[in-house]
C-alpha cells in the first residue's frame, strides 16, 4: 500500500474548492489513490494504426471485448457510480447497461450465440467470482463459488466451456527473497504476491478442471477457433498455448519483451508487448504496430480487422483544486479524491504537500483554492527528501520527515524535523541511527507519536516541550494516528502474522487488536469525534490479474469503517483500485 497522509479539511473549505454540494446527512472522506482519473476506449486497425476515440465519456470505461459476430463491444464503466457492464455497437449506437449492482462487475464476455454474458463480480460475498447473466430473462447464475479471485472468463467456440484464471488454489505469500514481485512492480515486501492458474468449467459450474500448475502464473486465457487449445501469458511475460486435454504445451514467444492479453486470430496469436519501455501491439508472425503507450487490455474482432482497448489518464485535478468529488459510492458517505500527499492547515486555508515515499527536497504550500503555490522550505540537497508533513493543531508549526524514509538502507537515517508555519527555524526533533517517520500530533499539540525504524523499532511519543522520547511499543508497528479524544493511538502491526489494526493508550497500556483479517489492514483515520475508524483493508482479495500492465501488484485496498473498539465493521468501496484513507471530514451543514 502506498504511504499517504492528509489532515482533516473544514466544511467551508470544500466550497472554496468548487466541490459539489454534499448531502447534509453524510460524512465525507478524502482519499488518495482510487486509480486513474479517466479511462477512455479507442478503436483502431488490428495493429493499432488509425486510432480513434470510441464512445467518449467523463467516466472510466475499460476492459472491452468484441462479441463473436462483431456486432457488439462489451466494456466496464463506472459512469453511473459503481463498476457495471455495458454493451454498444461499434458505431457507438444502442448503448445498453447490462448489469446494475452496487458490487464490482467487470471483464464481461458475450457467449458465442450472444444470449449470455459471463463476467466477474463481487456480489454475494465480496470475492471475485465468475457469474452468468441470461440477457433475455435477466437471470443471474453464479459459476464459481470458492474463496479466492476468479478472472478473465473466455467462452469456448461451442459455448460449452468457460476458461478463466484464478488464484483459488494458490498459496498467498508476501514478497521476499523466495518470492520476488514481478519485474518493475516496485513491490516493497509489504504486498501479497498473487499466483494464478488456468481453469475450465461448464457454464453451470460443473466439471471444473485446472490446466496449469499451481504456484506459478497464467493469465487472460483465450480459445483457438477449433476449441482445442487455449493461449495465455505466463509469469515470465511469454505467450504459451496449451491443449485443453493436457496433451501438449507450446511456448509461442521467447523475446525479452513482456507480453499480455493474447488472442487467437486464425492460427496467429495477437498480443500487447512492452520492450524497453515501448508498448506495441504485435503477433506471433513477427508483425508489430506503432507506439501504443499506456494502452490496456486490447481485444480483437474475430475477423482480425479491428482492435479495441482502453487508455488511462492519471493527471492532476483541473483548475488547481486539491480534491474532487467522485460519484455515489455509499449511502452514508460522500467521497473526494486527492492526487497528491497533502496536509491541510487547521483553519483550512492552506495546503502543504510533498510527494510520497522518498520525496523531493521541497516542502510547498498553496491556498485552498490552488492559488499562490510556493516553496516553504528547500533542503537544497536532492538526496534529502521531505515526506509526511503535518500541521500542528494550532497551525503555528509543521513537522515532517527529513531524509530517505522510504529507502531500505539509507546512508543517513531519516529524522523528524520542525519548521515554523512560514518555513523558518528548522529544528531536528529526533537523532541517532534509527529512522523516524509518520508523525501524528496529540490533540493538545504538546506531544506527537511517530514510528521508529532500526534495531529497536516501535512507536515513540515525543514531548515537544522537553524533547523526551518514550517508547510505547517495541514491534515493527506503523501508521500511528492519535485519537481526537486523546485517549488512544491507532496503528498497524504484523505481530499476529498479518497486518492488522490495533489501538493502545498513550502510556503503552491497554493494547487492543481491532481486526482479524487475512491480508493488510492499514492507513487508519479517526472520525472527528473519535467514535469511528476508517481504514484500508485487502481481505476481499484481488479482482483481476495483477501482472496486467493496467493493474497493481497489491491486492485491492477497500475502505472499511468500524467502531473504535473494532465492532460493526462495514466495507464502503468495491472497485479495481486501491483507496488509501487520508482524511475524514465532518458532516456538511
Amino acid at each position: 500500500m502506498s504511504i499517504r497522509l492528509l489532515m482533516a479539511i473544514p466544511c467551508w473549505a470544500l466550497l472554496a474548492l468548487g466541490a459539489h454540494a454534499a448531502d447534509p446527512g453524510h460524512s465525507r472522506i478524502v482519499f488518495q489513490g482510487g486509480g486513474p482519473r479517466h479511462i477512455g476506449l479507442y478503436l483502431a486497425d488490428a495493429d493499432g494504426q488509425h486510432e480513434m476515440p470510441f464512445l467518449p465519456s467523463a467516466g472510466r470505461d475499460f476492459n472491452p471485448s468484441f462479441s463473436d459476430d462483431g456486432q457488439w463491444i462489451v466494456f466496464t464503466s463506472d459512469r453511473a457510480g459503481s463498476a457495471d457492464i455495458y454493451r454498444v455497437h461499434p458505431d457507438g449506437s444502442t448503448l445498453e447497461r447490462l448489469t446494475d449492482s452496487s458490487a464490482f462487475d467487470d471483464q464481461g464476455a458475450l457467449s458465442p450465440d450472444g444470449t449470455r454474458l459471463a463476467f466477474v463480480s463481487t456480489r454475494a460475498g465480496g470475492a471475485a467470482n465468475i457469474w452468468l447473466l441470461d440477457l433475455a430473462r435477466r437471470k443471474y447464475a453464479r459459476v464459481t463459488r470458492d474463496a479466492g479471485g476468479h478472472f478473465r472468463p473466455s467462452w469456448s467456440p461451442d459455448g460449452r466451456w468457460l476458461a478463466f484464471s484464478a488464484d483459488r488454489d494458490m498459496p498467498h505469500r508476501r514478497s521476499g527473497p523466495d518470492k520476488p514481485p514481478p519485474e518493475g512492480s516496485g513491490c516493497c515486501g509489504w504486498e501479497m504476491v498473487q499466483s494464478t492458474a488456468l481453469y475450465i468449467v461448464h457454464p453451470d459450474g460443473s466439471n471444473l478442471r485446472r490446466l496449469t500448475e499451481p504456484d506459478g502464473y497464467a493469465g487472460s486465457p483465450k480459445w483457438s477457433a477449433d476449441g482445442k487449445r487455449i493461449v495465455f501469458y505466463d509469469e515470465r511475460g511469454q505467450i504459451v498455448a496449451v491443449d485443453v486435454d493436457g496433451s501438449r504445451r507450446d511456448e509461442l514467444t521467447s523475446s525479452p519483451a513482456r507480453k499480455w492479453s493474447p488472442q487467437f486470430i486464425g492460427t496467429t496469436v495477437h498480443y500487447l508487448a512492452s520492450d524497453n519501455g515501448r508498448m506495441m501491439l504485435a503477433d506471433t508472425s513477427g508483425a508489430t504496430g506503432p507506439d501504443a503507450t499506456r494502452i490496456w487490455s486490447p481485444a480483437w474482432s474475430a475477423d482480425g480487422k479491428r482492435v479495441v482497448y482502453a487508455r488511462g489518464e492519471w493527471g492532476e485535478i483541473p483548475d488547481g483544486r486539491a480534491i474532487e468529488p467522485i460519484g455515489p459510492v455509499d449511502r452514508e458517505f460522500d467521497f473526494y479524491r486527492a492526487t497528491r500527499t497533502q496536509s491541510w492547515s487547521p483553519d483550512g486555508r492552506k495546503i502543504l504537500f510533498a510527494p510520497p515515499f522518498e520525496g523531493t527536497p521541497l516542502l510547498q504550500v498553496m491556498n485552498a483554492d490552488g492559488s499562490d503555490r510556493h516553496t516553504l522550505y528547500d533542503t537544497k540537497d536532492p538526496a534529502t527528501g521531505i515526506v509526511f508533513p503535518v500541521w500542528s493543531p494550532d497551525g503555528q508549526s509543521i513537522v515532517f520527515t527529513l531524509g530517505r524514509y522510504g529507502s531500505r538502507n539509507p546512508v543517513t537515517p531519516a529524522q523528524l524535523a520542525r519548521v515554523n508555519a512560514d518555513g523558518s527555524g528548522l529544528q531536528l526533533l529526533t537523532h541517532g541511527d534509527s529512522g523516524s517517520g509518520y508523525p501524528s500530533f496529540a490533540p493538545d499539540g504538546k506531544q506527537l507519536v511517530f514510528r521508529m525504524l532500526g534495531k529497536e523499532p516501535g512507536l515513540r511519543i515525543l514531548s515537544l516541550d522537553t524533547g523526551q522520547i518514550t517508547a510505547i511499543t517495541h514491534e515493527a508497528d506503523n501508521f500511528p494516528a492519535w485519537s481526537p479524544r486523546g485517549d488512544r493511538i491507532l496503528f498497524t502491526s504484523m505481530r499476529s502474522g498479518d497486518f492488522e489494526m490495533y489501538s493502545i493508550k498513550p502510556d503503552g497500556s491497554g493494547l487492543r487488536q481491532l481486526t482479524h483479517d487475512h491480508g493488510n489492514d492499514a492507513h487508519g483515520a479517526w472520525s472527528p469525534d473519535g467514535r469511528l475508524i476508517i481504514f484500508t483493508a485487502t481481505d476481499s482479495g484481488w479482482k483481476d490479474e495483477t501482472r496486467l500492465p493496467s493493474n497493481d501488484i497489491q491486492s485491492n485496498g477497500e475502505l472499511v469503517v468500524m467502531r473504535a473498539d473494532g465492532t460493526h465493521r462495514r466495507q464502503l468501496t468495491d472497485d479495481l483500485w486501491e483507496q488509501a484513507v487520508t482524511a475524514w471530514l465532518p458532516a456538511a451543514h
